[in-house]
């Protein structure tokens, strides 16, 4: 049972949650609970509407909130991505594998390993962590997306983590 309310949808966040209605086939239970504040159902449902159509593609997306949705144990966030990522082509060994961190593909486990570090070290990270990015083909823009990534996802995770949100994808053991 979630810490707030899931029942009860202000009318201010009524459009939103028809689209995801929508978007979904049902509404996941962690929008239920954000949609008690407007402002922030309006601002994650945005959120995930411009990464969705930035340049990192929606795979590499999936991969990066699993790895950081098993970093700050949020077995929510993890079983979602994981569903999600592989609807956007990747297999489940490759979900697995992002999971931990890790990729056969140097490009994503690059980025991998760079958003964790950004997890792990609050984004104290150094020149060299860009130049890792870099070194691999992630220019300015996506490094920026990769850092929006982190910010998002840190935020479900923080949602769905902090109210006791339940699954309601098939669950992902936490590695």
């Amino acid at each position: 049972m979630s810490r707030v309310s899931t029942d009860n949808t202000p009318a201010a966040s009524q459009a939103v949650m028809a689209q995801i209605q929508s978007a979904f086939g049902a509404t996941p239970h962690m929008f239920k609970a954000v949609a008690n504040s407007p402002a922030a159902l309006h601002s994650m449902w945005a959120a995930f509407g411009a990464l969705g159509k930035g340049s990192l593609g929606a795979q590499l997306g999936e991969q990066l909130a699993v790895a950081i949705a098993n970093y700050n144990r949020c077995e929510y966030c993890l079983a979602a991505h994981t569903v999600l990522g592989q609807k956007a082509g990747a297999s489940l060994a490759d979900m697995s594998a992002a999971q931990i961190g890790q990729s056969v593909d140097a490009k994503t486990a690059a980025a991998l390993a760079f958003a964790l570090k950004v997890v792990a070290q609050r984004a104290q990270i150094s020149n060299a962590d860009i130049a890792s990015l870099r070194q691999v083909g992630f220019g300015d823009e996506q490094v920026v997306e990769i850092i929006a990534h982190v910010a998002l996802n840190l935020f479900t995770n923080y949602i769905n983590v902090a109210l006791d949100v339940p699954v309601d994808f098939p669950k992902v053991a936490l590695k």
